[in-house]
C-alpha cells in the first residue's frame, strides 16, 4: 500500500505484468499530444498504402520511403525541427536519380508509380500546414488507384479499403481542429461517410459503360509461372510445383471424366537434342498436314475462367471446333484455331478472362492419309540419343512388330514402360549433365526416374525412331476432385504433357505414356504434390485438413469476387437494358440511363437536403425568426445574443411597453439552457410573442 501525496488517499501498485513493455507504450501514446498522434496516425496509413507496392517496386525506393516515414515519426515524437528546403530538395533529386537509374526512363507505370511513392514520404517532411496534410491526404487517395494497375483481386480490394478507410479518418481529424477528438470517433464518421458513398458507388458500377480498351486495367504476365511455349525435362514438373489456379471451368449437361479433360495447350514437334519447340516447316504450307477435324456425337457446353498467363492462347478442352455453335469468345481478343488444334491468341492474357465453348470429347483431326509434310513429325537431331534409337530398331525386329501400324508400336512401347521399372516422380533429378542431347539415352536406359514431360519426350522419340509420326502435346488434365461453388479448379500443378502419333485411316491419336506408369495420374486427376512450406507443414501437423478448408474456404470467396464483380462485362449491362425495356441496347443507351438515374439521385438528395435543413435544429430557426423581427422594431440585437440578452435590450428599446415580449423571451431562456435536453417552446409561444411584439409597437 502506498499514500498518494495530493489526495491523501491510500494507493495499490500495480503488479510488475501490468507494467510490461506494451502498457507503458499504450499509456505513452494515451498522452501524446494531439497533433503528434494525429501525425503518426497519418504515417500508419501512409506506410499501409505503400506497402503493397514494395513488392513490385525497386528495393531502394521502398527502403527510402521506411527511413522517411520513419524520420518523419521521430521528429513527431521527439519535437524536432522539420528538414530544411534544400535536403527536401536533394533528397528528391536523389530520387529521380534512382528512378532513372533503376527503370531506365521517368515516364511510364513502373517509373511513374516509384516516384509517387517517394514524393509521398518526402511530403510528409513538409508537415507543417493543414495545406500540407491536404495535399498528403489526395496523393494518398490517387496512390490507392495505383495498386489496381497490378491486381485486381479481393485481397488488394480488401487491403485498399483499410487503406481509404485510413485516409478518410485522418481527413476527419483535420477538420476536427477543436478539442481532442479520438480516433474511434473519426473513424466512425469516416466510416459513415464511405456507407453512404456506396449507393452511388455501387450505382457507378453497374451503369457506367464499359468502353473498349480503357474499362480494362491491365496486368503484368511477367514472371508469373505457366505454360511455356517450349519444353525441356523438367520443365512441367517446375510448374507442378506451383499450387495457384489457372482456370475454373463448370459444365452445362453432363460432368466428363478426370482421364477426358485434356487442356490443349502449345503443340510442339522440332527437337534439337535438348528441347522440344514448335518449329517451322520446310515445306510449303499447301503440303502441310491440315487440321480436318471431324467431331462425333454430342457437344459438351462448358465455361471457363480463365487466370492471365504469359502465352497468346486458350487451353480448351480437345477438341473445341471453330464452328459458331461452339467457338470460343473473348472479348477484346480474337482467337483462331491453329492446324495442330490450339487456339491462338495475338496477345497473351494480361488480364482475367471468361470463356464459353463447346467441346466434342470424341473426335478425329488430322490428315487421314499420308502426306509430305508429316515428314516433319519423324525428324530426329543427327547424333542424339544413339542408344534409345537403336533400341527402337531392336524393338521393331522383334516377331509381330516388324509391319506393324503406328497403333501397335505404341502399345508395344507402353508395355516397355509397365514392366521396364519406370518410376514417376516430380524429383527425378538433372538429366542430361554430362551431355545434354544424350538426356532420353539417361533417363530411357538408365536411371528411368521423370515426370509427365519425360515419359511424353521419350516416347514420341522412340516413336519417331520407328518412323511413326509424333509430337508432344502440353497443356492441363484433370481437375481438382471436389468442387468449389459450382467450379472445377484446375491449378498450376495439373499442367502435363503428353503425345500425339499419326496412323493411316485415323489422323493424329492421343497416346498418353504417363498413364502407363502412374493410372491415378490420368484417371482420377491426382497430380503429384510439391511438400508443403513451413507454415503450412505447421498448419498441417496440427490438423492437416485445415489448411486445404482455408484454402478453398478463400478461393471459393475470391472466385466469386471473379464472377460477380471483375467479370461483370458490357454484355450483362446490356442483359440490365432488354430487362428494362429496351430493345437495342447499346453503351449511348446505358450513358442516357445512367445520367437519367444520377440526376434522379442529385433531385432527391437536393430535396432531402431542404428537408433537412428545415427539420434539424428548430431552435436555431426560432432564433433567427426572433432575430428578424427583434431588428424591424428598431432592437440592437445579433445573431449570437442569447434569447438572456435579447430580453435585457428589449427593454432598453421598448421599455414598459416591451415587457411582455421581453418576459417571454427569459422564459425561452429557461427552457434552452436550464436543462439538458430540454423540450421546445410549448405550443403558441410564437404566437404570443408576435403578439406581445404588435402592443409594444401600438
Amino acid at each position: 500500500m502506498g499514500l498518494n501525496t495530493v489526495t491523501g488517499e491510500a494507493t495499490t501498485p500495480s503488479p510488475p505484468a501490468a507494467r510490461n513493455g506494451a502498457a507503458r507504450w499504450a499509456e505513452r501514446l494515451a498522452h501524446l499530444p494531439r497533433e503528434t498522434r494525429d501525425t503518426l496516425f497519418h504515417l500508419l496509413v501512409i506506410g499501409w498504402t505503400i506497402a503493397p507496392h514494395t513488392l513490385h517496386l525497386p528495393v531502394w525506393c521502398g527502403a527510402m520511403a521506411a527511413v522517411l516515414l520513419a524520420w518523419r515519426a521521430r521528429l513527431a515524437l521527439t519535437g524536432g525541427t522539420l528538414p530544411g528546403r534544400w535536403t527536401v530538395i536533394a533528397l528528391l533529386l536523389l530520387a529521380t536519380g534512382g528512378t532513372f537509374w533503376s527503370e531506365r526512363t521517368l515516364l511510364g507505370k513502373e517509373a511513374g508509380i516509384t516516384m509517387l511513392v517517394v514524393l509521398m514520404a518526402l511530403k510528409t517532411l513538409e508537415l507543417r500546414a493543414r495545406r500540407d496534410a491536404l495535399v498528403v491526404f489526395f496523393l494518398g487517395f490517387f496512390l490507392v488507384l495505383t495498386h489496381f494497375l497490378y491486381s485486381q483481386s479481393l485481397g488488394t480490394g480488401l487491403w485498399m479499403l483499410v487503406a481509404v478507410w485510413g485516409l478518410l479518418t485522418a481527413l476527419t481529424l483535420a477538420h476536427m481542429p477543436v478539442g481532442r477528438p479520438t480516433l474511434r470517433r473519426a473513424g466512425a464518421v469516416s466510416a459513415r461517410a464511405a456507407a453512404l458513398g456506396v449507393p452511388l458507388m455501387v450505382l457507378l458500377f453497374v451503369l457506367f459503360p464499359r468502353i473498349g480498351p480503357l474499362w480494362g486495367l491491365p496486368q503484368d504476365a511477367q514472371g508469373r509461372t505457366g505454360l511455356s511455349g517450349s519444353l525441356r525435362l523438367g520443365g512441367v514438373a517446375s510448374i507442378a510445383e506451383d499450387d495457384s489456379i489457372a482456370m475454373r471451368l463448370r459444365f452445362f449437361g453432363a460432368v466428363p471424366p478426370p482421364e477426358a479433360m485434356y487442356f490443349r495447350g502449345p503443340v510442339l514437334a522440332a527437337f534439337d537434342g535438348r528441347e522440344w519447340t514448335r518449329g517451322r516447316s520446310s515445306f510449303p504450307s499447301a503440303l502441310l498436314p491440315p487440321l480436318n477435324l471431324a467431331v462425333i456425337g454430342e457437344p459438351l457446353r462448358y465455361e471457363m475462367t480463365l487466370e492471365p498467363s504469359r502465352l497468346p492462347l486458350l487451353p480448351l478442352l480437345e477438341m473445341t471446333p471453330d464452328r459458331a455453335d461452339a467457338a470460343p469468345a473473348v472479348a477484346g481478343f480474337r482467337a483462331a484455331l491453329r492446324p495442330d488444334g490450339q487456339w491462338q491468341l495475338e496477345r497473351p492474357l494480361h488480364e482475367r478472362v471468361r470463356v464459353q465453348a463447346s467441346a466434342w470429347l470424341q473426335h478425329r483431326h488430322g490428315p487421314r492419309e499420308d502426306v509430305i509434310g508429316l515428314r516433319d513429325f519423324v525428324d530426329l537431331p543427327p547424333g542424339a540419343n544413339p542408344r534409345t534409337l537403336q533400341w527402337a530398331v531392336d524393338l521393331r525386329r522383334q516377331p509381330g512388330l516388324q509391319d506393324a501400324d503406328a497403333s501397335t508400336l505404341a502399345q508395344a512401347v507402353l508395355r516397355h514402360i509397365r514392366s521396364g521399372g519406370y518410376t514417376y516422380t516430380l524429383e527425378p533429378g538433372p538429366y542430361g549433365v554430362v551431355n545434354e542431347r544424350d538426356a532420353i539415352d539417361e533417363f530411357w536406359l538408365d536411371r528411368r526416374l521423370g515426370f509427365c514431360e519425360h515419359f511424353a519426350s521419350a516416347f514420341v522419340v522412340v516413336m519417331r525412331a520407328l518412323d511413326v509420326p509424333a509430337r508432344i502435346v502440353t497443356g492441363y488434365q484433370g481437375t481438382d476432385p471436389d468442387v468449389q461453388d459450382g467450379w472445377y479448379v484446375v491449378r498450376q500443378r495439373n499442367a502435363h504433357a503428353w503425345a500425339e502419333i499419326w496412323q493411316a485411316g485415323t489422323g493424329w491419336m492421343r497416346v498418353d505414356p504417363t498413364a502407363a506408369v502412374a493410372p491415378e495420374r490420368v484417371q482420377r486427376g491426382r497430380s503429384l504434390v510439391a511438400p508443403p512450406g513451413v507454415v503450412a507443414g505447421a498448419v498441417n501437423s496440427l490438423d492437416p485438413a485445415l489448411a486445404d478448408r482455408l484454402r478453398k474456404a478463400w478461393e471459393t470467396v475470391d472466385n466469386r469476387w471473379n464472377q460477380w464483380v471483375l467479370n461483370y462485362s458490357r454484355g450483362q449491362q446490356f442483359d440490365l437494358l432488354r430487362e428494362l425495356g429496351v430493345d437495342a441496347p447499346s453503351w449511348q443507351e446505358l450513358a442516357k440511363l445512367l445520367v437519367l438515374v444520377i440526376s434522379g439521385v442529385a433531385l432527391a438528395g437536393a430535396g432531402w437536403a431542404w428537408w433537412d435543413r428545415r427539420r434539424q435544429d428548430p431552435w436555431q430557426r426560432l432564433q433567427q425568426r426572433v432575430l428578424q423581427r427583434l431588428q424591424s422594431l428598431g432592437v440592437a440585437v445579433l445573431q449570437h445574443h442569447p434569447p438572456r440578452e435579447r430580453a435585457a435590450r428589449v427593454r432598453a428599446t421598448l421599455g414598459h411597453a416591451g415587457e411582455g415580449a421581453a418576459l417571454l423571451l427569459d422564459d425561452l431562456d429557461r427552457q434552452r439552457y436550464a436543462q439538458p435536453g430540454s423540450p421546445l417552446p410549448q405550443r403558441g409561444w410564437w404566437r404570443r410573442f408576435q403578439a406581445a411584439l404588435r402592443e409594444a409597437r401600438a
